[in-house]
Protein backbone atom coordinates (compact mmCIF):
# COMPACT_ATOMS: atom_id res chain seq x y z
CA UNK A 1 0.00 0.00 0.00
CA UNK A 2 1.38 3.41 -0.92
CA UNK A 3 1.63 6.38 1.43
CA UNK A 4 -1.02 8.18 -0.56
CA UNK A 5 -4.61 7.82 0.64
CA UNK A 6 -8.02 8.20 -0.98
CA UNK A 7 -10.93 10.35 0.02
CA UNK A 8 -14.49 9.00 0.19
CA UNK A 9 -15.03 10.39 -3.32
CA UNK A 10 -12.04 8.44 -4.63
CA UNK A 11 -9.71 11.39 -5.05
CA UNK A 12 -6.06 10.55 -4.41
CA UNK A 13 -4.22 12.72 -1.84
CA UNK A 14 -0.45 13.25 -1.67
CA UNK A 15 1.53 12.85 1.57
CA UNK A 16 2.61 16.03 3.35
CA UNK A 17 6.25 16.97 2.58
CA UNK A 18 8.35 19.08 4.94
CA UNK A 19 11.14 21.31 3.77
CA UNK A 20 13.26 20.57 6.82
CA UNK A 21 13.17 19.08 10.28
CA UNK A 22 9.91 19.38 12.16
CA UNK A 23 11.58 21.25 15.02
CA UNK A 24 14.62 23.20 13.72
CA UNK A 25 15.16 24.87 17.10
CA UNK A 26 15.78 21.57 18.90
CA UNK A 27 19.31 21.27 17.49
CA UNK A 28 20.13 24.76 18.70
CA UNK A 29 18.71 23.90 22.12
CA UNK A 30 21.12 21.00 22.48
CA UNK A 31 24.10 23.02 21.19
CA UNK A 32 23.56 25.88 23.64
CA UNK A 33 21.75 24.10 26.46
CA UNK A 34 24.13 25.31 29.18
CA UNK A 35 23.71 28.92 28.04
CA UNK A 36 19.93 28.59 28.02
CA UNK A 37 19.79 26.88 31.42
CA UNK A 38 21.83 29.57 33.13
CA UNK A 39 20.20 32.54 31.43
CA UNK A 40 18.02 34.82 33.54
CA UNK A 41 16.76 36.87 30.61
CA UNK A 42 16.12 36.21 26.88
CA UNK A 43 18.56 38.98 25.97
CA UNK A 44 21.35 37.08 27.74
CA UNK A 45 20.68 34.15 25.42
CA UNK A 46 20.57 36.53 22.45
CA UNK A 47 23.95 37.98 23.44
CA UNK A 48 25.40 34.49 23.79
CA UNK A 49 24.07 33.43 20.39
CA UNK A 50 25.47 36.61 18.88
CA UNK A 51 28.87 35.85 20.40
CA UNK A 52 28.74 32.41 18.73
CA UNK A 53 28.05 33.94 15.32
CA UNK A 54 24.27 33.50 15.14
CA UNK A 55 22.98 36.49 13.19
CA UNK A 56 19.48 37.58 12.20
CA UNK A 57 20.04 35.92 8.83
CA UNK A 58 20.96 32.69 10.57
CA UNK A 59 17.88 33.02 12.79
CA UNK A 60 15.74 32.95 9.66
CA UNK A 61 16.83 29.34 9.12
CA UNK A 62 15.18 28.56 12.44
CA UNK A 63 11.96 30.26 11.30
CA UNK A 64 12.47 33.43 13.34
CA UNK A 65 12.67 37.04 12.22
CA UNK A 66 15.73 37.86 14.36
CA UNK A 67 18.05 36.55 17.03
CA UNK A 68 16.01 38.03 19.86
CA UNK A 69 12.79 36.22 18.93
CA UNK A 70 14.81 33.00 18.62
CA UNK A 71 16.28 33.63 22.08
CA UNK A 72 12.78 34.16 23.48
CA UNK A 73 11.73 30.70 22.26
CA UNK A 74 14.87 29.09 23.67
CA UNK A 75 14.31 30.85 26.99
CA UNK A 76 10.71 29.63 27.10
CA UNK A 77 11.44 26.02 26.12
CA UNK A 78 14.62 25.27 28.09
CA UNK A 79 14.03 24.96 31.86
CA UNK A 80 16.25 27.08 34.06
CA UNK A 81 18.96 25.31 36.05
CA UNK A 82 17.62 26.93 39.21
CA UNK A 83 14.15 25.52 38.55
CA UNK A 84 15.30 22.02 39.52
CA UNK A 85 15.74 23.12 43.15
CA UNK A 86 12.98 23.79 45.61
CA UNK A 87 14.34 27.17 46.67
CA UNK A 88 14.92 28.64 43.24
CA UNK A 89 15.67 32.30 43.46
CA UNK A 90 13.73 34.82 41.44
CA UNK A 91 15.93 35.63 38.43
CA UNK A 92 17.19 39.16 38.18
CA UNK A 93 17.30 41.05 34.88
CA UNK A 94 20.43 40.45 32.86
CA UNK A 95 23.12 43.09 33.13
CA UNK A 96 26.52 43.37 31.48
CA UNK A 97 29.62 42.84 33.57
CA UNK A 98 30.55 45.90 35.59
CA UNK A 99 33.39 46.99 37.81
CA UNK A 100 32.85 46.60 41.54
CA UNK A 101 35.54 49.18 42.30
CA UNK A 102 34.08 52.36 43.87
CA UNK A 103 33.94 55.24 41.43
CA UNK A 104 35.95 57.57 43.65
CA UNK A 105 38.71 54.96 43.91
CA UNK A 106 39.43 54.46 40.23
CA UNK A 107 38.78 58.14 39.45
CA UNK A 108 41.55 59.19 41.82
CA UNK A 109 43.90 56.44 40.68
CA UNK A 110 43.45 57.51 37.05
CA UNK A 111 45.00 60.87 37.98
CA UNK A 112 48.13 59.29 39.43
CA UNK A 113 50.07 58.90 36.13
CA UNK A 114 49.61 62.55 35.24
CA UNK A 115 50.58 63.75 38.70
CA UNK A 116 53.72 61.59 38.80
CA UNK A 117 54.77 62.68 35.32
CA UNK A 118 54.23 66.37 36.10
CA UNK A 119 56.34 66.17 39.27
CA UNK A 120 59.15 64.38 37.43
CA UNK A 121 59.18 66.91 34.58
CA UNK A 122 59.17 69.91 36.93
CA UNK A 123 62.06 68.43 38.87
CA UNK A 124 63.92 67.63 35.67
CA UNK A 125 63.56 71.16 34.34
CA UNK A 126 64.77 72.84 37.53
CA UNK A 127 67.79 70.65 38.24
CA UNK A 128 71.19 71.38 36.72
CA UNK A 129 72.53 74.36 34.92
CA UNK A 130 72.99 75.41 31.32
CA UNK A 131 76.62 74.25 31.39
CA UNK A 132 75.56 70.64 31.81
CA UNK A 133 76.20 70.44 35.54
CA UNK A 134 74.00 68.10 37.51
CA UNK A 135 73.66 65.64 34.63
CA UNK A 136 73.92 62.70 37.03
CA UNK A 137 71.07 64.06 39.14
CA UNK A 138 68.96 64.56 36.01
CA UNK A 139 69.56 60.98 34.94
CA UNK A 140 68.53 59.80 38.39
CA UNK A 141 65.33 61.86 38.15
CA UNK A 142 64.58 60.38 34.73
CA UNK A 143 65.07 56.83 36.03
CA UNK A 144 63.05 57.42 39.18
CA UNK A 145 60.30 59.19 37.22
CA UNK A 146 60.06 56.36 34.68
CA UNK A 147 59.77 53.78 37.44
CA UNK A 148 57.18 55.79 39.35
CA UNK A 149 55.17 56.38 36.18
CA UNK A 150 55.16 52.66 35.38
CA UNK A 151 53.89 51.89 38.88
CA UNK A 152 51.23 54.62 38.65
CA UNK A 153 49.99 53.26 35.32
CA UNK A 154 49.81 49.75 36.75
CA UNK A 155 47.78 50.99 39.72
CA UNK A 156 45.46 53.02 37.47
CA UNK A 157 44.79 50.22 34.99
CA UNK A 158 44.57 47.29 37.39
CA UNK A 159 41.19 48.35 38.77
CA UNK A 160 38.25 50.29 37.40
CA UNK A 161 36.69 50.50 33.94
CA UNK A 162 40.02 50.06 32.11
CA UNK A 163 40.80 46.78 33.87
CA UNK A 164 41.44 43.78 31.63
CA UNK A 165 40.24 40.37 32.82
CA UNK A 166 41.36 37.28 30.99
CA UNK A 167 41.94 38.99 27.63
CA UNK A 168 45.61 39.83 27.35
CA UNK A 169 47.99 40.12 24.43
CA UNK A 170 51.47 40.48 26.02
CA UNK A 171 53.03 41.56 22.74
CA UNK A 172 50.85 44.68 22.85
CA UNK A 173 53.01 46.05 25.68
CA UNK A 174 55.99 45.94 23.35
CA UNK A 175 54.09 47.84 20.67
CA UNK A 176 52.97 50.47 23.21
CA UNK A 177 56.56 50.97 24.40
CA UNK A 178 57.71 51.44 20.81
CA UNK A 179 54.99 54.00 20.09
CA UNK A 180 55.77 55.97 23.24
CA UNK A 181 59.50 55.91 22.52
CA UNK A 182 58.91 57.13 18.98
CA UNK A 183 56.63 59.98 20.00
CA UNK A 184 59.26 61.05 22.55
CA UNK A 185 62.28 60.89 20.27
CA UNK A 186 60.77 61.14 16.79
CA UNK A 187 62.05 64.69 16.48
CA UNK A 188 65.46 63.13 15.80
CA UNK A 189 64.13 61.58 12.57
CA UNK A 190 65.13 64.37 10.15
CA UNK A 191 68.54 64.67 11.87
CA UNK A 192 69.27 60.97 12.31
CA UNK A 193 73.00 60.40 12.00
CA UNK A 194 73.80 64.08 11.51
CA UNK A 195 74.80 64.76 15.11
CA UNK A 196 72.23 67.54 15.45
CA UNK A 197 70.03 67.86 18.46
CA UNK A 198 70.45 68.21 22.19
CA UNK A 199 72.00 65.96 24.75
CA UNK A 200 70.01 63.16 26.32
CA UNK A 201 68.15 64.54 29.34
CA UNK A 202 67.81 68.03 27.87
CA UNK A 203 66.17 66.63 24.75
CA UNK A 204 63.93 64.40 26.90
CA UNK A 205 62.81 67.35 28.99
CA UNK A 206 61.57 69.18 25.89
CA UNK A 207 60.15 66.09 24.19
CA UNK A 208 58.24 64.91 27.28
CA UNK A 209 55.20 67.14 26.65
CA UNK A 210 53.41 64.33 24.78
CA UNK A 211 54.13 61.95 27.67
CA UNK A 212 52.60 64.41 30.14
CA UNK A 213 49.46 64.81 28.03
CA UNK A 214 49.09 61.05 27.58
CA UNK A 215 49.62 60.45 31.31
CA UNK A 216 46.85 62.88 32.24
CA UNK A 217 44.67 61.42 29.46
CA UNK A 218 44.30 58.21 31.48
CA UNK A 219 41.60 60.00 33.50
CA UNK A 220 39.30 60.93 30.56
CA UNK A 221 39.95 57.49 29.06
CA UNK A 222 38.71 55.84 32.26
CA UNK A 223 35.62 58.03 32.31
CA UNK A 224 34.85 57.24 28.66
CA UNK A 225 35.09 53.52 29.40
CA UNK A 226 32.92 53.96 32.50
CA UNK A 227 30.22 55.94 30.68
CA UNK A 228 30.14 53.39 27.87
CA UNK A 229 29.62 50.62 30.42
CA UNK A 230 26.86 52.58 32.19
CA UNK A 231 25.09 53.20 28.89
CA UNK A 232 25.36 49.52 27.94
CA UNK A 233 23.81 48.43 31.24
CA UNK A 234 20.88 50.76 30.72
CA UNK A 235 20.30 50.02 27.06
CA UNK A 236 20.61 46.27 27.43
CA UNK A 237 17.82 46.39 30.00
CA UNK A 238 15.29 48.33 27.92
CA UNK A 239 16.21 47.40 24.33
CA UNK A 240 13.78 45.18 22.47
CA UNK A 241 16.47 43.36 20.53
CA UNK A 242 20.09 43.28 19.45
CA UNK A 243 19.58 45.61 16.50
CA UNK A 244 17.97 48.20 18.74
CA UNK A 245 20.79 47.85 21.26
CA UNK A 246 23.39 48.39 18.54
CA UNK A 247 21.54 51.41 17.14
CA UNK A 248 21.52 53.01 20.59
CA UNK A 249 25.08 52.12 21.56
CA UNK A 250 27.06 53.02 18.43
CA UNK A 251 26.35 56.81 18.54
CA UNK A 252 27.30 56.88 22.24
CA UNK A 253 30.60 55.15 21.49
CA UNK A 254 31.44 57.62 18.73
CA UNK A 255 30.42 60.59 20.89
CA UNK A 256 32.56 59.45 23.81
CA UNK A 257 35.51 58.93 21.49
CA UNK A 258 35.08 62.44 20.09
CA UNK A 259 34.93 63.91 23.61
CA UNK A 260 38.10 62.04 24.55
CA UNK A 261 39.86 63.38 21.45
CA UNK A 262 38.84 66.93 22.38
CA UNK A 263 40.06 66.49 25.96
CA UNK A 264 43.35 65.00 24.77
CA UNK A 265 43.83 67.83 22.29
CA UNK A 266 43.43 70.38 25.10
CA UNK A 267 45.89 68.45 27.28
CA UNK A 268 48.39 68.19 24.42
CA UNK A 269 48.23 71.93 23.67
CA UNK A 270 48.66 72.88 27.34
CA UNK A 271 51.53 70.42 27.80
CA UNK A 272 53.24 71.71 24.66
CA UNK A 273 52.96 75.28 25.89
CA UNK A 274 54.39 74.39 29.31
CA UNK A 275 57.03 71.79 28.45
CA UNK A 276 57.41 71.81 24.68
CA UNK A 277 60.48 72.79 22.70
CA UNK A 278 61.08 76.23 21.36
CA UNK A 279 60.59 75.32 17.72
CA UNK A 280 57.49 73.17 18.21
CA UNK A 281 58.31 71.03 15.18
CA UNK A 282 59.21 67.80 16.91
CA UNK A 283 57.19 64.67 17.36
CA UNK A 284 55.68 66.39 20.37
CA UNK A 285 53.32 68.19 18.02
CA UNK A 286 49.77 67.90 19.45
CA UNK A 287 48.55 66.09 16.33
CA UNK A 288 50.89 63.17 16.97
CA UNK A 289 49.91 63.06 20.64
CA UNK A 290 46.18 63.02 19.86
CA UNK A 291 46.62 60.31 17.23
CA UNK A 292 48.61 58.11 19.61
CA UNK A 293 46.26 58.69 22.53
CA UNK A 294 43.23 57.85 20.39
CA UNK A 295 44.90 54.66 19.20
CA UNK A 296 45.74 53.64 22.77
CA UNK A 297 42.18 54.29 23.99
CA UNK A 298 40.58 52.23 21.22
CA UNK A 299 43.06 49.42 21.72
CA UNK A 300 42.35 49.37 25.45
CA UNK A 301 38.57 49.40 24.97
CA UNK A 302 38.75 46.51 22.52
CA UNK A 303 40.99 44.55 24.89
CA UNK A 304 38.73 45.19 27.87
CA UNK A 305 35.71 43.96 25.94
CA UNK A 306 37.36 40.79 24.66
CA UNK A 307 39.04 41.71 21.36
CA UNK A 308 42.78 41.74 22.19
CA UNK A 309 43.88 40.46 18.78
CA UNK A 310 42.25 43.38 16.98
CA UNK A 311 43.87 45.79 19.43
CA UNK A 312 47.30 44.20 18.96
CA UNK A 313 46.88 44.35 15.18
CA UNK A 314 46.15 48.08 15.27
CA UNK A 315 49.15 48.78 17.50
CA UNK A 316 51.44 46.60 15.39
CA UNK A 317 50.31 48.36 12.21
CA UNK A 318 51.27 51.77 13.61
CA UNK A 319 54.63 50.39 14.77
CA UNK A 320 55.31 48.90 11.36
CA UNK A 321 54.58 52.23 9.65
CA UNK A 322 56.92 54.12 11.97
CA UNK A 323 59.64 51.48 11.65
CA UNK A 324 59.33 51.66 7.87
CA UNK A 325 59.86 55.42 8.01
CA UNK A 326 63.03 54.94 10.05
CA UNK A 327 64.31 52.29 7.65
CA UNK A 328 63.66 54.51 4.63
CA UNK A 329 65.47 57.48 6.21
CA UNK A 330 68.44 55.29 7.13
CA UNK A 331 68.56 53.72 3.67
CA UNK A 332 68.45 57.19 2.12
CA UNK A 333 71.84 57.96 3.65
CA UNK A 334 73.47 55.21 1.61
CA UNK A 335 75.05 56.61 -1.59
CA UNK A 336 72.85 55.83 -4.55
CA UNK A 337 69.69 55.36 -2.47
CA UNK A 338 68.95 58.99 -1.65
CA UNK A 339 65.56 58.90 -3.38
CA UNK A 340 64.31 56.09 -1.12
CA UNK A 341 63.80 58.49 1.78
CA UNK A 342 62.22 61.21 -0.36
CA UNK A 343 58.57 60.46 0.66
CA UNK A 344 59.37 60.49 4.38
CA UNK A 345 61.47 63.64 4.13
CA UNK A 346 58.74 65.37 2.16
CA UNK A 347 56.24 64.45 4.87
CA UNK A 348 58.59 65.71 7.59
CA UNK A 349 59.28 68.94 5.71
CA UNK A 350 55.55 69.56 5.29
CA UNK A 351 54.35 68.77 8.80
CA UNK A 352 57.41 68.33 10.98
CA UNK A 353 58.63 65.06 12.45
CA UNK A 354 55.31 64.76 14.25
CA UNK A 355 53.65 64.09 10.91
CA UNK A 356 55.09 60.57 10.81
CA UNK A 357 53.59 59.29 14.09
CA UNK A 358 50.45 61.36 13.47
CA UNK A 359 49.87 59.64 10.13
CA UNK A 360 50.84 56.16 11.35
CA UNK A 361 48.83 56.26 14.58
CA UNK A 362 45.96 58.17 12.99
CA UNK A 363 45.47 55.59 10.24
CA UNK A 364 45.66 52.72 12.73
CA UNK A 365 43.23 54.51 15.07
CA UNK A 366 40.77 55.01 12.22
CA UNK A 367 40.86 51.30 11.46
CA UNK A 368 40.29 50.40 15.12
CA UNK A 369 37.47 52.95 15.37
CA UNK A 370 35.63 51.31 12.47
CA UNK A 371 36.18 47.90 14.04
CA UNK A 372 35.07 49.14 17.47
CA UNK A 373 31.92 50.73 16.03
CA UNK A 374 30.90 47.26 14.85
CA UNK A 375 32.08 45.02 17.68
CA UNK A 376 31.46 47.23 20.72
CA UNK A 377 27.87 47.90 19.63
CA UNK A 378 27.08 44.21 20.16
CA UNK A 379 25.45 43.09 23.39
CA UNK A 380 27.88 40.17 23.60
CA UNK A 381 30.80 42.62 23.91
CA UNK A 382 29.44 43.86 27.24
CA UNK A 383 28.78 40.56 29.00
Amino acid sequence: MSDAGTTPTGTTTRPTRRAGPADPVKTLMHSHRELCERAVDPLEIAAGLEAHGVTDRAAARFRHRDVFSLAEELYARVPRAADSGTDAAVPTPFRPARSTDPRAGWALRSLLPGAVCAVALVALRHVGGADGSGEGIRLAIVAAGAGALAIALTVALRRGPLRVEGHTAPVSRLWVCWLLAYVLHGDALPHAGSGAGQDGTAALAEAAAPLLALAFAVAPAAWCAHLLSVHARRRIADSRGLAEFAARTRPVLLTLFALYAVALTALAVVAELLFGGEQGTGAGHPGATVALGSLLLLARLLTVHGFPKAAATGLATACAAEASALVLVTAGRVPGFETVSAPVRALVDAGGAGAVPALACGAAALGLLIHAAVTLSRASAHT
